[in-house]
């Protein structure tokens, strides 16, 4: 019987499997932040032991960062501490820092792309939820807690139940003005945000294979968001070509002999899913969600949903949403006025993203009571953006470029959206205060966050393409 693109990396990956329980799992790369690592250092100190493979782990500030002013003291309290302590302990223990101020600095999960660090047939770890990016190379990638953190820093593996394995395939050609966002926002609305709860997910299919990387990032990031361990796309020459040159990218023969090992990551033909899911490309518009949590999506041409148009089990959720989103069953979404446009976060922050909605608003205005925060993924992505005038086409259009970190995705950092206000976002979430305190959160594509701004209302993208 042949296997799932899944069971190739994790059996490769096993240490020991513990009769009737979990596996060993050894983890290649582990990427930490200054927000869930300081208790594990503490764990780590107290214990008296130091990393076991510092070289293996990859540190950066990014959750509790300013992203104005990066050359200054933080003013938070918290940020500047949880920054402060990173630091140390990654001197204390001999990690790569890459922290405010460094040309590798960025968004945890957007930096092991740019720099060829993240790769094939690996496993990685890191103390956030969004880990889930980096399946998409064809990797194993999730998300794990603090006292995980800890296990890894010590061991450099990691107790973990082998979980189910689903595949959601993906077929046909995309509409105009939809892109990758689109495509998982509308699988979340098709499965609810506990649908792939226990799964493992490879996602595959001919327009899955036709995106970009950036876009497939976007897509697994997003993975969790269905209730999955992890979400992988096989790697192919798409993976490929993004990879070589990159800073940690293997090269020469290494370089050749890694292309052999991955190219044989696929799921055979006659691998077994435990639910497979298919999906029509043709069926997917511009989407948009309406409520608190990324799977209330719909199409911005469709109605919010009613009582009864929804599951008995799901009117008093409807309700609650529309209570704290001020909106109305069975209304139109198309036309909600908006305050912000916040178009950043480890889901859509890279190159591609902001070159795409660059081309669009280039000679536009943003509408005159809505603001526009442009945040880059990386210190990488940002230079790139200006190096290629793209921060020019935002200036012109109102729009005000940031500095890299995570930014209005969470109400963490300086970046928070008042309370009451709309805000489309390109990030991940839309749970209640996720912006910052009542702030209310419509999860958009890049280019739905790009026409809203310029319109200031949710619009249909499609009206304003060539």
């Amino acid at each position: 019987m042949g296997k799932t693109l899944f069971e190739k990396i994790w059996e490769k990956h096993i240490v020991k499997t513990i009769d009737g329980g979990p596996s060993v799992l050894y983890i290649d790369k582990h990427f930490i932040h200054e927000v869930t690592s300081p208790q594990a250092f503490t764990g780590l100190n107290k214990r008296g032991i130091k990393v076991l493979r510092p070289q293996q782990v990859v540190a950066t500030a990014d959750h509790n960062v300013p992203t104005l002013n990066q050359h200054l003291p933080i003013k938070e309290e918290l940020g500047r501490l949880q920054v402060e302590a990173l630091k140390k302990n990654c001197a204390d223990h001999n990690i790569q820092l890459y922290g405010l101020g460094h040309p590798f600095q960025g968004i945890v999960h957007v930096i092991g792309p740019d720099l060829g660090i993240t790769q094939p047939g690996m496993t990685i770890v890191c103390g956030d939820s969004h880990t889930s990016t980096h399946g998409a190379f064809g990797a194993i990638a999730f998300g794990i807690g603090t006292s995980e953190v800890e296990m890894v820093f010590a061991s450099q593996c990691l107790l973990q139940s082998k979980p189910k394995l689903m595949r959601i395939n993906v077929d046909g050609i995309l509409n105009k003005g939809v892109v990758s966002k689109d495509i998982v926002l509308y699988i979340l609305s098709k499965i609810t945000a506990s649908g792939a709860t226990g799964y493992a997910v490879e996602f595959a299919g001919s327009a899955i294979r036709s995106l970009s990387m950036e876009a497939r990032m976007t897509i697994c990031n997003m993975s969790i968001e269905m209730g999955g361990r992890c979400g992988l796309i096989a790697p192919d020459e798409t993976t490929l070509s993004y990879i070589n040159g990159r800073q940690f990218a293997p090269q020469g023969i290494q370089w050749d002999k890694k292309i052999t090992e991955w190219k044989l990551l696929y799921s055979d033909d006659d691998a077994i899913f435990d639910k497979e899911i298919f999906i029509r490309a043709e069926d997917i518009e511009p989407m948009i969600t309406y409520g608190t949590n990324p799977g209330m999506g719909i199409g911005v041409t469709e109605k919010i949903p009613t009582n009864e148009t929804i599951n008995e089990n799901d009117k008093s959720g409807l309700s609650k949403a529309l209570a704290y989103m001020g909106l109305q069953q069975g209304a139109a979404i198309k036309g909600q006025k908006i305050d912000y446009v916040f178009i950043g976060s480890c889901t859509n922050s890279r190159i591609e993203d902001l070159r795409m909605v660059a081309s669009f608003v280039k000679g536009k205005k943003k509408a005159d009571d809505v603001e526009v925060w442009i945040v880059p993924g990386s210190k990488q992505v940002e230079a790139q953006a200006i190096e290629e005038g793209i921060d020019k086409i935002f200036a012109e259009a109102g729009f005000q470029l940031r500095q890299p970190g995570c930014s209005a995705c969470l109400g963490m950092n300086e970046d928070k959206i008042p309370a009451g206000k709309y805000c489309i976002s390109t990030s991940n979430r839309n749970f209640e205060g996720r912006q910052g305190a009542g702030a209310r959160t419509l999860l958009a594509s890049p280019l739905s966050a790009a026409a809203a701004a310029i319109t200031g209302v949710v619009t249909d993208v499609r009206e304003l393409l060539n």
